[in-house]
């Protein structure tokens, strides 16, 4: 076993870092207290290889793998989270569902425009009333001759409005039924095709969040991904890779607040010494440290299992779950350790702490990933 990035993965990641350094970090706050959705950064991100990190080179992408892939959203995440989670939303969900599932011809059409950030990807499986309970689902599309007609809405969809293509399961059998829906690729413009309610959330501000409205929305059989009664299936593997996405989110949340938390701690000076020389802040910074080592290593051996082709649902569960926890302590703790500044919007903890919390919920919530990892060591 090999613990030290390669080469090439060391060169990916510092061309994230210098990314996020030039292009994020001076509007990190403007961002986030207008809810930016900074579509030229994205735009950006895409002439530097981002926004089709998995994509194959034949089709527009880097061609890299998932450790490479995990490094470019540990240092984007470090200096702004929300950044990050688009990143990972455009490439994990929509952009791999494609690339995945796709015949060629879909494959030629529309990766090119979503690996290179011409154009921007949404992925909608969840709806008002069915968050972990997918197969509930109540968008239906029916078939009428050689075209297929969508109604109904998707929520919580990062970039609802701004996204120019989005992949839709619904459902085209009974509720319920796992293989009664279908995936579909739906183009921004199509008509009766819309967003709604764009969401007012407590962190992860400049990523957009909306819906998905579909009234009467005709689109050819041609934009079925896979067979009919599959989509579903195909989530649940979409979301096998999604959850090393939110892991590598959560990593680089942690590292981001413990690194302000540890360079805070050597420069606060009470009773005539550092904070960080107090045992008190410094077996925080300790547990800070251990619990970062930990995420990347669960994130990497599932990035290993990836990348070798092997099933993987177990460890990615394990992955996610973990490192999204973890983080969620560590910003807790990087604000205890800012004391009354760690209350402020002066310094980056206050963000850390309020964009944590989403790496818990999304793509499946803490208790999924329990259900998940139980299931499978129960087998």
């Amino acid at each position: 076993m090999n613990f030290d990035y390669s080469e090439t993965q060391q060169l990916v990641a510092n061309s994230a870092r210098e990314f996020a350094e030039q292009y994020i970090r001076p509007h990190v706050m403007e961002w986030d207290e207008a809810q930016t959705f900074p579509v030229e950064a994205f735009k950006k991100a895409g002439e530097l290889g981002f926004m089709g990190i998995l994509v194959p080179e034949t089709y527009g992408g880097s061609g890299l793998g998932y450790h490479e892939y995990i490094a470019i959203l540990d240092e984007i995440s470090k200096v702004d989270p929300s950044i990050g989670l688009s990143v990972a939303a455009h490439n994990s969900l929509c952009t791999n569902h494609i690339l995945s599932f796709g015949n060629e011809e879909q494959k030629k059409k529309w990766l090119p425009k979503l690996a290179t950030g011409e154009w921007i990807g949404a992925w909608g499986l969840t709806e008002h009333n069915t968050g972990s309970d997918a197969g509930g689902m109540s968008t239906t599309a029916v078939k009428d001759g050689d075209e297929w007609v969508i109604n109904g809405a998707k929520n919580f969809i990062t970039h609802g409005k701004s996204g120019n293509v989005a992949v839709v399961i619904v459902r085209t059998g009974e509720k319920g039924d796992s293989h009664g829906m279908t995936a579909f690729v739906v183009e921004k413009g199509t008509p009766g095709f819309s967003s709604g309610k764009k969401e007012n959330k407590l962190g992860m501000r400049a990523s957009e969040t909306a819906e998905l409205v579909f009234s009467d929305c005709r689109i050819p059989d041609a934009n079925r991904l896979g067979e009919v009664g599959e989509g579903f299936i195909q989530s649940m593997k979409i979301l096998d890779g999604g959850r090393i996405s939110i892991g590598a989110l959560s990593l680089g949340i942690a590292r981001g607040a413990y690194e302000a938390a540890l360079k805070y701690s050597k420069e606060r000076v009470q009773f005539g010494k550092p904070i960080a020389e107090f045992q008190g802040i410094s077996f925080k910074l300790a547990d800070m440290a251990t619990d970062i080592e930990a995420s990347e290593l669960l994130l990497h051996k599932a990035a290993f299992e990836k990348n070798e082709g092997r099933k993987m649902t177990k460890i990615s569960a394990m992955c996610k779950m973990f490192a999204s926890e973890a983080c969620v302590r560590i910003a807790n703790e990087a604000v205890q350790i800012h004391g009354g500044y760690g209350y402020t919007k002066d310094f980056p903890v206050e963000k850390f702490y309020r964009d944590a919390k989403l790496c818990t919920i999304g793509e499946g919530t803490t208790e999924i990933q329990k259900l998940v990892i139980s299931r499978n060591i129960l087998k």
